[in-house]
């Protein structure tokens, strides 16, 4: 297989069970969700069947992965495996107690969600009172703890006129980096479709995100789910005749590329499921059943999505194709075809526009 097609990040959705009832959670979990398939044992298989094609990031997700007793042993396990391990929490079970767990698991990052600058703004998001204090709690501890954090925020019209004094808490909360999401409706978040924000807010808030990314030494910054932002960059650099060159970290999806689903990055949910990304609905097997090498390398998911000659609309005449490729996670979700192109971009690629 190509080195460009090898795993070099993989979700693992270890529970579906969390404290919170999040209005986007593409999971839809709740405190009555499933705890999933994998006992410890079975945890540990699939961690050693990972290890043993690639060396990728894995991300112990939920759900709130902290509601899974055996966490920190599966943590253990993958780290003496050589595998990088993550963790993402919402932040309100974490405790001292908790960090030094992390720390001696040897957790290399852990990211928090952080929705608002404001508990109103928040709270509303995550539809929980606290939940912003439980952030604000969980940052301060893991400073204090010396555990490196970033911040993944997500923004639907709700919320969107808080991008900018959200960066700036996450700055001021001393995370390693701060991630713009720009949520896919899958899960909860088909609840919400009428939220999603317009494309041309979209741009706009894109190229607030450069202006500002530009400026920034002390953070790193990156949108998420945000796949035009690839092509939109090296356009305003070329406007702008300015060398763009941007920082990476070494736990990070990787390279200057838009949507990277099942190229460099997957999901593996609770009950043994393969998904191109964190974001799609769609199956491409299940490791209880088919190694996790062979769905990665032959599922006609994996095949296609990999195919970019086959990509439709507008993302299949764009020259851009090779750095953006569109979300096909939101393709999906409002077309039914993650083939098609994506929905909120408005770019006219040349080939178009010469046609027109």
């Amino acid at each position: 297989m190509a080195e460009e097609f090898i795993p070099k990040w993989v979700a693992w959705e270890t529970t579906q069970k969390c404290n919170l009832k999040c209005v986007h959670c593409r999971c839809s979990s709740d405190l009555t969700s499933s705890e999933g398939d994998f006992t410890t044992e079975e945890g540990k298989k699939l961690l050693k069947e990972i290890a043993d094609f690639s060396k990728p990031v894995i991300v112990l997700s939920g759900g709130e992965p902290l509601m899974r007793q055996d966490i920190f042993e599966l943590a253990e396990y993958g780290t003496s495996l050589g595998l990088r391990m993550c963790m993402a929490t919402n932040g309100a079970l974490v405790t001292d107690e908790i960090c030094a767990k992390m720390r001696k698991a040897d957790i290399k990052m852990v990211s928090l969600s952080l929705d608002g600058s404001s508990a109103e703004v928040h709270d509303d998001f995550r539809q929980c009172p606290g939940a912003f204090e439980g952030v604000v709690r969980a940052a301060e501890i893991f400073r204090r703890n010396g555990q490196k954090f970033l911040i993944n925020s997500s923004f639907t019209k709700r919320n969107q006129h808080d991008i900018a004094n959200t960066f700036k808490l996450a700055k001021s909360l001393g995370a390693t980096a701060w991630y713009m999401f720009m949520i896919v409706p899958t899960g909860r978040g088909e609840e919400i479709m009428n939220e999603l924000i317009s494309k041309e807010d979209y741009e706009e808030i894109l190229e607030w995100h450069y202006q500002q990314e530009k400026l920034e030494d002390e953070i790193l910054m990156r949108p998420t789910c945000a796949p035009h932002y690839y092509r939109m960059v090296p356009m305003r650099a070329k406007q702008e005749g300015v060398k763009f060159e941007r920082r990476s970290l070494t736990f990070s999806t990787g390279g200057g590329k838009g949507c990277i689903a099942a190229q460099t990055i997957c999901l593996i949910d609770c009950f043994g499921n393969v998904k191109p990304c964190s974001y799609f609905h769609r199956t491409a097997g299940n490791v209880k059943e088919i190694p996790f090498r062979e769905i990665w390398e032959n599922s006609e998911i994996f095949k296609d999505l990999r195919n970019f000659k086959a990509y439709k609309g507008k993302c299949g005449e764009c020259e851009f194709i090779n750095v953006c490729g569109g979300c096909r996670a939101r393709a999906d979700a409002v077309y039914g075809d993650y083939m098609e192109e994506e929905p909120f971009c408005n770019y006219v690629p040349i080939r178009l526009q010469k046609k027109a």
